[in-house]
């Protein structure tokens, strides 16, 4: 089987995404577990899992975590590491966001973070998440969102510069009229400014293409650097995304 664009690059880096501070420590993961008040009995569906964060997060608190993905090196990565951390209520497999391979209303809480900027088609990712649910059930989805516009179509296209596999990071409008759209009732959003180290996010690419990407920072409209908030000099450079929170409900 030809491995895709996001599973070459996925899998050629699935340890970094594991001591990664956005994704191991951002400030969206103890969020998640706030808005969504876990409870023990729960089934909880993580998708795109990554490095296993969200899974880890929400294994201490409920009776079992389903982590998917596509690419298995992450997953093999997540089994060791719950193991690692005792979480013996973790399970993996490989499932893309699109086709989920379980039955109508398995769980009581699907997660999805930072991940769907990635996916073919977040329409169909929407719709297996509501087939999946239980009535009821609950919605929580963190991925960047991009201001409307010239400034968020600038951002697209950095992002998708230095990873291939990024496709297009939404406007928090379109993930409202998305998840409606999905048969979800919208019932809490915010976004959430993460400061990025220019040294370690651009830190697998040679000199060249750091100077291109920091110039794309540096160099370009006000409108641009006033959301991406370009500053610092050497090892200290950093910038910062925004991710959009999402937390519904299964009509």
């Amino acid at each position: 089987m030809t491995k895709t664009l996001v599973q070459e690059q996925f899998g050629k880096t699935a340890a970094h995404y594991l001591t990664s501070k956005p994704h191991a420590q951002g400030k969206s993961l103890e969020r998640l577990v706030a808005l969504t008040s876990p409870k023990p009995d729960w089934r909880v569906l993580d998708i795109a899992t990554g490095g296993g964060h969200v899974a880890y997060t929400f294994a201490p608190h409920v009776a079992r975590v389903w982590a998917t993905d596509i690419t298995q090196e992450m997953l093999d990565m997540v089994k060791l590491e719950a193991a690692k951390r005792g979480l013996g209520n973790i399970r993996t497999t490989y499932a893309k966001a699109e086709a989920l391979p379980f039955d109508d209303g398995s769980f009581d809480l699907v997660t999805c973070r930072i991940a769907p900027h990635h996916f073919d088609s977040i329409p169909d990712f929407l719709a297996e998440a509501h087939r999946v649910l239980k009535s009821g059930g609950t919605l929580a989805i963190v991925d960047n969102v991009v201001p409307e516009g010239p400034v968020g179509d600038y951002i697209n296209a950095f992002e998708r510069f230095r990873d291939p596999s990024h496709l297009r990071a939404w406007a928090m409008e379109e993930w409202r009229v998305a998840i409606k759209d999905a048969g979800f009732t919208l019932g809490h959003e915010e976004q959430i400014y993460k400061v990025m180290e220019f040294k370690s996010w651009a830190q697998r690419y040679d000199d060249t293409m750091k100077r291109l990407l920091r110039a794309m920072l540096t160099e370009t409209t006000e409108a641009v650097k006033a959301t991406l908030a370009p500053q610092g000099e050497g090892d200290a450079f950093t910038f910062r995304l925004c991710e959009g929170v999402f937390i519904a409900k299964k009509n």
